[in-house]
């Protein structure tokens, strides 16, 4: 084909407007519950409003959008709805940049946004948005907080918390990444301040159990969940201190007990603070730990630092005095706030002791008796005890059960089940989030706000001096009456982490209209989502928030679904110039200007066919014009065949057979691609390659063919409009119609494999001689190895290359080659 063969101008802007009219005007995306019909729930994770989409977000959506558009045709009630995590520190800094209220620089983005959306043309049930810092949205998430008060889930203490200077507000242990704030960059301090927490803990045996159900999510999230919740059994051992209490220890190696030379504790710990007071150099060091120490992560990466108490411990065993220190990687909220360090078998305690000139006695060795090496580091790694006095020769197990059994009968140990996990911390200092439904009153102490009295509303109309929550200086607000004695009283100030939002919206676009319940039967119909798709990097947090709250509102009556997420997929980046896209390095590709230009369908096509959904692709200008120029000849091609006669010529029947057998192994792969694999880059290479065979035959055919090529062209199109619908829908949408088509090509039955017609009779089969090419023979498809063998040999031109030489080997790949090795 050429351009002046061209029957009909492809004009990606004017096709788009149409075929989206077409849309609006018949409702198609509004979906209600169906009995009748399986659902299919498809959720993308919502977006931040920052205000301009970018790659990432278009990639996101539209992997979301090629499922859901499939799944449609596969005749399933599909839901595919969209809001917006609309609350955060992101829209208050912005809006204390630009000196405008927050709320009305996050609708402003919340409509550009949308606007960009729905250019792309994704198939978004829009009647279900939700938006959550509408007061509708979170007055149901100050509901539930009341009544997990109620049932002691939510508790109030002060913690010892980390703190971000420049944010100004605390952050959770899952928002700290390597010692830093997960949204800039800032090391994290330790405060202490009075917080609210919800004792995800009191779950993290369910939490972890279920994981192992979760057999659709990638095994790197899941593992990332079982070692974030982190749990292990070992033993809480006790220490006698001289002029103290005993000092109390969890340790999952208790087979290394006799290797303990000295033990550390926490700054915080009260043996510290006792031995504190009469120490100034201890003092300054205390008070310093005390300011630095943030979550637990940032200890694996600290410079080991310590001093010694002046105290002195008894091992329980031994008798032996050990000396207690206290060191900066000790943190008073893990475990018991100190531990016994045994620096040859661990390499946190080794670096310590090195350090500082303190013992390292080595008493496990490898079980085949060898010397262990401990020049560079700790041996970690389990095995025999030695220098352990009556537990010499044990093995881990064995030791495990003797010293456990010792502490039980002489009453200073037991058995013990720990966490990593700890409670999640939700308050936060500043103004953009949900208000915390709790007022304090002098006489009656911490009182929830009534039910009638919901929501709390944030007000929306307030003006900032720095960063400082407005709500907190602004009387009107804050002053209140108790609900229970009428007395003067005042509200919380703090308000939600906007990770309590993001926990539960999936279950809330279910009955987005429901004004007197969190949620309805609906909910019952559409959760759990069937496919949930996000960035990895939400691993423990909100995947691991939302698997937790869904469990809160199973257990308050409000669902029967235990797990929010049946089947997961973590999309790639998209990067530019090899490194991820983002507004902070200035290589973000904004998605309108390649709209406007190459029109929303070429774009998604890019975006699907360079690389598999969960790898990062590389954006290339080059690509798109690629899938551009692809496009159009689609386009031109459908139109072209539209207008080929039927006329009384010869007919090949052995190029129709080849064309029907690729029709029907292209309908195979492209749905096994989506519907199983997920690749959909190598679903729309097969589509390319079959729209590459039609294109081949349509110019091979010229003006007229015979009836039965017109008939098998025709139903190939048709095949292949209806297999890109859910890559490029509008150009779909406008080429049924063009074929001659009334009604919504994605409301058409799903193309389906016939098995029979994918059956080859005959084969190429490659002939090498010692990995050259050699020959190309024709065979039959059920040949067997000798069969191939003996052709392959025969062969005249592959006899001129082996000569008089001998063959030393001849290795057959059934259906594909045979190499003679001479």
């Amino acid at each position: 084909m050429n351009e002046e063969s061209d029957v009909s101008v492809f004009d990606p802007e004017r096709i788009e407007t149409r075929v989206q009219t077409l849309w609006s005007e018949r409702d198609c995306f509004r979906v209600t519950e169906d009995p009748e019909r399986e659902k299919f729930y498809c959720l993308c994770m919502f977006p931040y409003p920052s205000g301009k989409m970018h790659m990432g977000h278009a990639r996101n959506y539209t992997l979301g959008d090629v499922v859901a558009r499939y799944k449609r045709m596969r005749g399933f009630n599909v839901l595919q709805p969209m809001g917006w995590d609309a609350f955060g520190m992101p829209a208050e800094n912005a809006a204390i940049k630009n000196n405008v209220p927050p709320a009305q620089w996050t609708y402003s983005n919340i409509d550009h946004m949308r606007t960009q959306l729905q250019r792309f043309g994704f198939a978004y049930d829009w009647s279900r948005e939700v938006t959550t810092c509408r007061p509708e949205y979170y007055r149901w998430e100050q509901w539930l907080f009341t009544r997990l008060y109620e049932k002691g889930l939510a508790y109030q203490k002060v913690a010892a918390v980390n703190w971000c200077p420049v944010d100004q507000t605390v952050l959770a242990n899952e928002q700290v990444e390597d010692g830093r704030c997960w949204r800039c960059d800032t090391v994290v301090e330790r405060k202490e301040l009075r917080q609210w927490f919800l004792r995800i803990t009191d779950y993290a045996d369910e939490l972890l159990a279920e994981l192992d159900n979760l057999t659709e999510w990638p095994e790197a999230v899941r593992t990332m969940q079982r070692n974030w919740i982190g749990r292990s059994e070992g033993l809480e051992l006790e220490f006698a201190v001289d002029g103290h209490d005993p000092l109390h220890v969890y340790t999952t190696r208790p087979d290394t007990l006799m290797g303990v030379t000295y033990l550390a504790v926490a700054a915080q710990h009260p043996l510290a603070a006792a031995a504190a007071k009469d120490q100034p150099d201890l003092a300054a060091f205390v008070d310093e730990c005390s300011r630095v120490q943030a979550a637990e992560a940032a200890q694996e990466t600290l410079e080991k630092r310590g001093q010694p108490l002046g105290i002195e411990a008894t091992h329980p065993i031994s008798g032996e005095k050990i000396p207690v220190l206290v060191a900066n990687f000790v943190l008073m909220e893990y475990g018991t706030g100190a531990v016994m360090a045994v620096p040859a078998h661990d390499q946190r305690d080794f670096e310590f002791a090195t350090r500082y000139g303190l013992e390292i006695r080595p008493v496990i060795e490898p079980l085949d008796g060898g010397d262990i090496d401990l020049s560079d580091g700790a041996w970690v790694e389990r095995g025999r005890l030695v220098n352990s006095g009556e537990f010499d020769g044990l093995d881990f197990d064995g030791a495990f059960e003797a010293i456990a059994r010792r502490f039980e009968e002489n009453g200073r140990g037991r058995r013990r089940v720990n966490y990593r996990l700890r409670d999640w911390g939700v308050s936060r200092q500043r103004y953009w989030g949900a208000p915390i439904p709790m007022i304090n009153c002098a006489r009656c102490g911490t009182v929830p706000v009534p039910d009638a009295d919901l929501p709390v509303v944030l007000p929306e109309d307030v003006a900032f001096e720095g960063v400082g929550s407005p709500i907190k200086t602004d009387p009107t607000w804050r002053q209140t009456t108790c609900p229970r004695c009428g007395e003067p009283a005042e509200r919380e100030t703090d308000t939600f982490d906007t990770f309590m939002e993001s926990s539960w919206y999936f279950a809330r676009y279910a009955c987005p209209d429901n004004d007197s319940a969190m949620l309805d039967a609906r909910s019952d119909y559409w959760m759990n989502v069937d496919q949930y798709i996000g960035g990895v990097e939400h691993a423990i947090l909100h995947l691991l928030y939302a698997r937790f709250f869904q469990k809160l509102m199973r257990d308050v009556g409000l669902t029967k679904t235990a797990e929010p997420f049946a089947r997961l997929m973590t999309q790639g980046m998209v990067l530019k110039d090899g490194v991820k896209m983002s507004k902070n390095k200035g290589n973000v590709v904004d998605p309108q200007p390649m709209i406007e230009r190459y029109g929303a369908d070429t774009v998604r096509l890019f975006m699907m066919s360079d690389a598999p959904p969960d790898q990062s692709f590389e954006w290339s200008d080059a690509g798109v014009e690629g899938a551009h120029r692809f496009v159009r000849k689609l386009w031109r091609a459908a139109c072209r065949m539209t207008t080929l006669k039927t006329a009384d010529v010869a007919s090949n029947a052995g190029d129709r057979a080849a064309l029907h057998r690729l029709l029907h192994k292209t309908i195979d792969k492209v749905t096994d691609d989506i519907d199983r694999r997920m690749t959909f880059n190598t679903a729309i290479a097969a589509l390319r390659e079959l729209s590459n065979a039609a294109f081949r035959r349509l110019d091979a055919l010229g003006a007229a063919a015979a009836a039965d090529d017109v008939v098998q062209l025709r139903e190939t199109f048709d095949v292949l409009v209806r297999l890109f619908q859910p890559f490029i829908p509008h150009t779909s949408q406008a080429l049924y119609e063009i074929l001659g088509h009334d009604g919504l090509v994605m409301d058409a039955p799903w193309p389906l494999a016939d098995a029979g017609a994918m059956v080859e009779e005959e084969r190429e089969l490659v002939v090498q001689v010692n990995g050259k090419l050699r020959a190309r023979l024709t065979v039959a498809a059920d040949a067997d190895k000798a069969a191939l063998e003996t052709a392959a040999l025969g062969d005249a031109n592959v006899q001129k290359f082996i000569g008089e030489k001998a063959v030393r080997k001849v290795i057959v790949v059934p259906g594909k080659l045979v190499n003679i090795v001479v």
